[in-house]
């Protein structure tokens, strides 16, 4: 079964100016053969987010218009244009709206549902978005609109930004992308107003963004990150609240919007597996955006020096948003546009600067959660969630069934590069059953083809093992196709793959159909689906999980675990050695020295390695 949301890398998409007029012009060929007598260029079928999606094939059709100078085009922007300020403008109040600061206010809203007082809570994102294909349609209005269709179309636009400014409270939903699309419209709308009425209109634009959206940033994994629907990154929505601060960068040349997109866009790097995978979110964990996110990962790629492009998108949605039927869909145009006027191409190396949430070399890369423990390992293309066990979640020693990953003090990371091999040590204090406080020393180390991971902690009781991992999904190059068997994992020690013995939703079998976005939701409070899968998993139990035994031939004093990911090539039996300074680890690809758990004289963790 494969995952049916995360598809190819967005970089393989041709971006060339060729293939973008080949989109637009495929895009006029659908939208002539379906406007309809009264003007609409709606997806028959729309029913949901279809307040905008008029106006944003609308935008298309200006922009091929200008790119191609296609003369069916006017008369059909023309007849569109009027079709949505006839029939798509809604100024009375949408009944059971719960946003309102000022009620009867009179000024126009686009619905998220045309019916009256259905499904009102999404009319804020649908009148950003309806604002936001104004703007576009502006901007490529030479030629095309006559005065009082221009001057009506900015008077339209304006009063979307005072309804979403003035008459509803802001960002209700408490969507960073959603909230940043609006600072972005005011900041495109003010270049279409008198230059009094411009630059208050930008003045609030800014203030909104420094009090609304930047004030209220979340941390995670040491970045601050605007937040999406309670969390701090969700994997659809923030690499689309990437390209909004992407647009509002170029529009503004506000620096502000460069550093916190550059902060967001090496959170996502870091969070991204070298194959593109990625996985959790506060409002989904697995449905990757598609278009969306081309503008933001291409502009801050370039920025920070990173293959963002990598990220598999849903590329059912490859150019622009489609219905079931494949047929085009004018939801997200905008995105479409700015793509096709971002026209530099993309940084396609990876980064070389060390990150302290993860380690990447060639198709090998662990990411790493806040605790400094691995959430996503890939190695020979497989890729390995954090497994669970006894409501614990994560990697590490289990012992006594308490698994030993929750930090109790400073974490501190180490990072080493020699020859071809790339390494990170990463130092836990934790506690055990006994409150007694214990170093847990990680060392990971990759050749860009295979991932050794050694661990090793002062001697546990008991019969103690590693829990490392829980196979999920793997590379099938066009796709990601669920899996549950590793992929070429050796151990020192013993090592079993084992599925939960007991059925349930809180009990996740890797084997089943069920996908873990599914079995996130099943856990959820909410029964629409709008429930926390991130907070929702934390509720599993049980899952599959790799273990494995602690490795033979350990200083009497340490329990050491020994896991080598990725081609079996030549046998694996790491040798260990203590000495008065640390922990010597032998394998058949490199010598390692891992310092006392104190560190240097600055606590910084002690490493040395050589290939061999």
């Amino acid at each position: 079964m494969h995952l049916p949301y995360q598809r190819r890398p967005l970089h393989d998409l041709p971006d060339t100016p060729a293939a973008y007029d080949t989109v637009l012009a495929a895009v006029a060929e659908e939208a002539l053969a379906r406007i309809t007598p009264d003007g609409s260029l709606e997806h028959p079928a729309a029913v949901l987010d279809v307040g905008d999606t008029s106006l944003g094939v609308t935008s298309l059709l200006a922009l091929a218009w200008q790119r191609g100078r296609d003369s069916r085009l006017p008369e059909a922007v023309r007849r569109s244009l009027a079709f949505h300020l006839r029939e798509r403008v809604f100024r009375e109040d949408d009944p059971g709206y719960p946003n309102l600061g000022v009620r009867d206010c009179g000024l126009p809203h686009a619905r998220f549902v045309l019916r009256a007082g259905a499904h009102p809570h999404g009319d804020w994102p649908s009148t950003v978005w309806a604002l936001l294909q104004s703007v576009d349609v502006l901007d490529a209005a030479d030629g095309l609109l006559d005065d009082r269709l221009r001057r009506e179309l900015a008077t339209l636009a304006l009063g979307y930004w005072r309804w979403l400014t003035e008459a509803t409270f802001f960002n209700p939903q408490r969507s960073g992308n959603q909230a940043i699309g609006c600072v972005v419209g005011g900041l495109m709308l003010a270049r279409h107003l008198p230059p009094e009425e411009g630059t208050a209109v930008r003045l609030r634009a800014m203030s909104l963004y420094d009090h609304e959206i930047r004030a209220r940033r979340v941390r995670a994994r040491g970045a601050l990150l605007p937040p999406e629907h309670g969390g701090a990154y969700d994997n659809n929505y923030g690499p689309i609240s990437l390209s909004f601060l992407a647009q509002a960068h170029r529009v503004s040349g506000e620096e502000v919007f460069a550093e916190d997109g550059d902060a967001l866009a090496r959170h996502l790097d870091a969070r991204l597996t070298g194959g593109g995978f990625d996985i959790g979110g506060p409002r989904y964990s697995e449905q990757h955006c598609g278009f969306e996110a081309v503008l933001g990962l291409r502009h801050f790629g370039r920025r920070i020096g990173a293959d963002l492009g990598r990220y598999r998108g849903d590329t059912r949605w490859a150019r622009h948003a489609s219905q079931p039927d494949g047929g085009l869909d004018g939801h997200f145009a905008f995105m479409l546009v700015w793509q096709i006027q971002d026209t530099p191409g993309w940084h396609r190396a990876p980064s070389t600067a060390p990150a302290r949430h993860q380690l990447r070399a060639g198709r090998v890369s662990v990411a790493f959660d806040d605790r400094m423990t691995p959430s996503l390992v890939e190695a020979a293309g497989t890729y390995y969630l954090a497994a669970a066990v006894h409501r614990q979640h994560g990697f590490g020693p289990v012992t006594d069934g308490l698994l030993l990953c929750r930090p109790f003090g400073e974490v501190r990371v180490r990072d080493l590069s020699s020859g071809a091999l790339a390494a990170k040590l990463v130092t836990q204090p934790v506690v055990d059953r006994e409150r007694v406080l214990r170093h847990v020393r990680s060392l990971y180390v990759t050749d860009g083809t295979r991932l050794w991971v050694t661990v090793a902690v002062q001697r546990l009781a008991g019969t103690p093992y590693l829990l490392a991992g829980m196979p999920y999904a793997a590379d099938d190059g066009d796709r990601v196709r669920r899996t549950a068997r590793p992929a070429g994992v050796t151990s020192a020690g013993e090592l079993r793959l084992t599925h939960p013995a007991s059925p349930g939703p809180d009990h996740f079998d890797a084997r089943g159909e069920v996908t873990q976005e599914q079995a996130a939701f099943a856990l959820s409070a909410d029964p629409r689906v709008f429930g926390n899968p991130d907070e929702s998993w934390r509720h599993l139990v049980s899952s599959t999980a790799l273990e494995a035994d602690p490795a033979p031939g350990a200083p009497a004093d340490l329990h050491v675990f020994a896991v080598r990911y990725g081609s079996p090539i030549g046998p694996y039996a790491p040798a260990f050695q203590s000495g008065p300074r640390g922990l010597t680890v032998r394998t058949e690809a490199f010598t390692a020295l891992i310092g006392d758990a104190a560190g240097d004289a600055h606590g910084t963790p002690e490493l040395t390695l050589e290939p061999c």
